[in-house]
């Protein structure tokens, strides 16, 4: 994949202290059409459908939001966390739109009702940044979702 001009302009927003303090990097050296190549071939590799992936993303943030901020049990397999700070996030992309700062943290439950194993982060902005652009963030930031880690968590 090719580093188009308003790819670059979206790396360049993507840089901490630009849109956001960590920004959507991380400490992941390559360029952004790195980035998304890389997570497109092992989404695919995973077997893992990118509308499935965001509408279970989607379907355990408005989930979660029934829990007012407090962690809530989804589907007796998931625990759920959504919170909502102040203020909106720009997408990198200019013009792309403005989100909402609506937050989630999900966990899957073992047998016995117990957490375990990767904890899933995310926000709107993430759920759009996957769904239009395959970008899933840089290794590193606090938002990055690791492919492996979806399909894990989610069951997917």
């Amino acid at each position: 994949m090719k580093m188009t001009d308003e790819m670059h302009k979206a790396q360049a927003n993507m840089q901490a202290g630009v849109i956001t303090v960590e920004g959507f990097l991380g400490f992941d050296p390559r360029n952004l059409a790195e980035i998304i190549q890389h997570d497109e071939e092992e989404v695919r590799r995973l077997g893992i459908e990118w509308e499935a992936l965001e509408a279970k993303l989607r379907e355990l943030l408005k989930k979660g939001s029934d829990g007012l901020g407090e962690p809530i049990t989804v589907d007796k397999t998931w625990l759920v966390r959504v919170d909502e700070t102040r203020g909106t996030l720009p997408s990198p992309w200019t013009g792309d739109g403005i989100f909402h700062k609506v937050n989630a943290e999900v966990r899957r439950l073992n047998k016995e009702g117990k957490p375990e194993g990767k904890l899933l982060v995310y926000n709107e902005l993430s759920l759009h940044l996957l769904a239009k652009y395959h970008f899933l963030q840089g290794r590193g930031s606090h938002f990055r979702l690791e492919p492996a880690e979806l399909k894990a968590v989610l069951g997917l």
